[in-house]
């Protein structure tokens, strides 16, 4: 670093006013990864793929390699940040299901503007504690990072972004609720954040809900269904991705628990 024109050690203490000089690393080409991702749609223009839990959509603090576009690489993803080409939103390490990926700069501006106009339709299946009070909802509280935990998003934060979930109850199952969500938003932990701030938090959820709920080891979020009109072509796209093994196995014994005691009272 150099300050003012002249060396200066990390622990240099400014006055203020200072001109800095910093040498930043060059960014670390991508190289591409066979990851066995499971592709549901691809074109010349686009790919829908079907994201598993565990795996993390792009490089960042603490995940360097081994992410979804390492996997995409090799695919043709590409647009955007050349950092994490061809992403134009994400799910968390934690959720899987259903993510749209472009393949050039101009499928990425339009996917990205498409998604800003909130023209992307993105459904989530959720299985939380305790039952609304009320078939469905519409949740509108911003949230950022939270006052007190940086690596948390919460409604007490500095820097509040609006933030709109929808919910409807598809299955109360006792103790539990299954949920299907739908972003109007698509702020950072948004529908965990949401359900939690509601007193409805996720079944499995380290962070913001129930951890080992049921034995699960990751959040009961699934992306479900994903909903578009073709940036090219216009054509309606429309997929489903069914409940992944460890989600069904979790579901199964949350009605057979709630079975269970509807039974004994």
């Amino acid at each position: 670093m150099l300050v003012d024109g002249r060396p200066r050690a990390k622990s240099h203490r400014l006055e203020g006013g200072e001109e800095l000089e910093v040498e930043l690393p060059e960014a670390k080409a991508l190289e591409a990864r066979e990851l066995g991702l499971k592709i549901v749609l691809e074109d010349e223009h686009l790919l829908v793929v079907d994201k598993p839990a565990g795996l993390v959509v792009h490089p960042a603090g603490g995940h360097a390699d081994e992410t979804l576009v390492h996997g995409l690489v090799g695919l043709g993803a590409a647009g955007g940040d050349p950092e994490r080409p061809g992403i134009v939103h994400r799910l968390d390490r934690g959720t899987s299901g259903l993510l749209v990926v472009a393949r050039s700069d101009e499928a990425h501006t339009r996917l990205t503007e498409a998604i800003r106009g909130r023209l992307v339709e993105r459904r989530y299946l959720a299985l939380v504690r305790g039952l609304p009070q009320s078939r469905s909802g519409r949740i509108t509280a911003p949230i950022g990072r939270d006052r007190r935990d940086r690596t948390r998003r919460s409604l007490d934060t500095d820097v509040p972004r609006d933030a709109v979930t929808w919910f409807e109850v598809r299955e109360p199952l006792g103790s539990r609720t299954l949920l299907e969500a739908r972003l109007e938003t698509g702020r950072t932990h948004q529908i965990r954040v949401h359900l939690e701030a509601i007193g409805l938090p996720v079944c499995g959820d380290p962070v913001y809900g129930v951890a080992g709920d049921l034995g699960l080891d990751r959040q009961f979020l699934h992306a479900y269904r994903l909903a578009f009109d073709h940036p090219f072509t216009g054509k309606r796209i429309d997929l489903e991705s069914p409940l992944p093994a460890d989600l069904a196995v979790a579901l199964t014994e949350a009605r057979a628990e709630a079975g269970f005691f509807a039974r004994t009272t």
